[in-house]
Parts: structure tokens; sequence; C-alpha cells
């Protein structure tokens, strides 16, 4: 195992923004951390890649702990930070030689490796502009291309896509593919589940400071039991025709707000002509429909009740 960390706890006065978490890296994959806004995500990188001491817990780099020994895992680490960290009065070639120099590269080397990042990046054309000037995908690839100067053997990206355009998001995305494929071990956070489910190998889910699953997408996915949801727009909120649907030995759960509503049902089960007959009998006009094999929302939705980006 190439990291793990055991019962990790960081506390803030009586904010538990991680309680308790084990996780397990292993070499050369991609792992997602998915989660809502303030569910711990940032909090437990920044203790697995060692910038905080947590309150308990010990993290293991290659099985040595990174309490005792930060160092190690320092040296082959890059870190995508979720705040822009750049100077923007400097160009973005003069801001990847400075942050090479704090890597120890010089000369020929830094030169080599600068160059190397930009075309990577797609920025060779802009690399004399000032960063001030970039658009905020542009800058936000700088703010990659400062965590890969030194080829690090682990990259931690704290939700390296927030409020960019399209464009940069998928370069972004293509350029973590491109990154994994050469064996460079990726842990990513996130709130975007369609980009966690793109990229990632397997998945930790969090909330409240807390692994409230793990796996691979199917592993996740299979927590429902194979369930399909059914998705129904109605005319108007009925709670005799909700009932109705609940009382269905077919349906597993059903949930409403306003016209709209969630079952959970038997997978492949005949269910279309028992919702029919409970809108005719409670007068629901039924607007849509639509049954769709879970998805990494619907698994969030099913383990926590609420979404994502709430």
């Amino acid at each position: 195992m190439l990291i793990k960390a055991e019962g990790i706890k960081k506390y803030y006065k009586k904010v538990r923004a991680v309680d308790g978490m084990d996780l397990e890296v292993r070499d050369g994959e991609i792992l997602g951390i998915l989660g809502p806004n303030g569910a711990g995500k940032s909090t437990a990188i920044s203790v697995i890649s060692s910038l905080i001491k947590p309150d308990g817990g010990d993290v293991l780099f290659k099985g040595q702990s990174i309490l005792k020994n930060p160092g190690g895992l320092r040296r082959v680490m890059g870190i995508v930070p979720q705040d822009v960290a750049l100077y923007p009065d400097l160009s973005a070639a003069e801001n990847l030689k400075f942050f090479g120099k704090l890597y120890g590269l010089r000369g020929d080397a830094l030169q080599e490796r600068t160059r190397g990042v930009l075309d990577l990046l797609g920025l060779n054309g802009r690399a004399k502009d000032a960063v001030k000037n970039y658009s905020g995908g542009m800058k936000r690839r700088v703010n990659i291309g400062a965590a890969l100067l030194h080829h690090p053997e682990v990259l931690i990206m704290d939700e390296p896509t927030v409020g960019i355009d399209p464009q940069s998001r998928s370069h972004i995305l293509d350029t973590v593919k491109a990154l994994n494929k050469k064996g460079m071990t990726i842990i990513y956070t996130s709130h975007y589940m369609e980009e966690v489910e793109h990229l990632c190998d397997r998945i930790y889910v969090m909330d409240n400071g807390k692994v409230i699953a793990y796996g691979t997408k199917d592993d996740l996915k299979n927590l429902m039991g194979g369930d399909d949801i059914v998705s129904l727009q109605t005319d108007r909120a009925s709670e005799g025709f909700l009932k109705d649907l609940r009382g269905n030995l077919k349906v597993r759960n059903a949930d409403q707000k306003d016209g709209s509503i969630t079952l959970m049902v038997q997978k492949d089960c005949d269910i279309l002509s028992d919702i029919f007959e409970a809108a005719t009998r409670n007068g629901i006009m039924l607007k849509s429909l639509d049954v769709k094999t879970p998805t990494l929302e619907d698994v969030f939705l099913y383990l926590t009740g609420r979404g994502l980006r709430d």
C-alpha cells in the first residue's frame, strides 16, 4: 500500500472536520474523494499530505509514519491547492521557474521541465504573458503545472476544476488521465460527481468528516441493491398517491418534492402499470416518467438524503 491513513482526526474547536478517517491509496491508481462542500475533503488531504498535523491517528507512506518523517512523502509529492497560488504579475514561465527552484531545479533541467510542463498544459503560446491576464481556466492549468515540475510520484489535486470554462476543464481531466497512464498516483477531490466517475479507479465518499462509503463505482452502485430509479413528474403533489406508491411491495423507497417523485424499485420489475393505476386512483396526471440505473448522485442521496451541492 502506497499511502494508508489510520483513524485520522482533525478538529477545529467544536467542528469535527475529519472524524476517524481510514483510507488507502494504491500505487498507480486515481483515487477519488467525493463529497459536498464542508464534508472534510480538503482537511483530509491536508493531513494526508503532511501540511497539517492531525489531532489523532497517523498516515503511513510506504509503511513509514509521515508524522515522524514527512520528508519521504514531501520529496515525491505534488500538491494542487483548491485556491490558485500564483504570482499574478509574473508570466506563466516565470511562475513555473520560481516553483521549480523551490524543488531544487536549476539551469538546463529547470528550462527543460518548464518547457515540458507548458507544452503538457497547452500554454506555450502564452508562456510570456502575465498570469493576471489569464482566464480562470488558464490560471488553474499553471497552478497544476507548478506541482508537476519535479515529476512527482504522487499528485494530490483539491477540486482543480472549480469555476472554470468547459474547455479548460476538459483539458485538465485529459491531463490527469495522461499523467496516470505514465504511472503517476493521483488523489483527486471533487464535489463534481461526473468528474470522479470519469477519472477514478476507486472512490471514497465523505460527509460530515466521515467516510460513509468506499469502493469502485460498481461497488458503490451495488449498495443500492441493484435497484432501478424511477423519476415521475406529476401535475401536483399528492399524499394519497405517495402513500399508494410506498405501499407497493416493489417499491423500496419513495420521496416527493413538489411535483417530482423519485422511486427506488426492484430491478427489471413491472412497476409501470402499478404507477398508472395509483395515479388514476388519486386523480393525478403523470407529466413524465423516466427509468434509469443508479448514478453516483443517486448513491449519495441514498446514503445521506441530500444532494452533493447543498
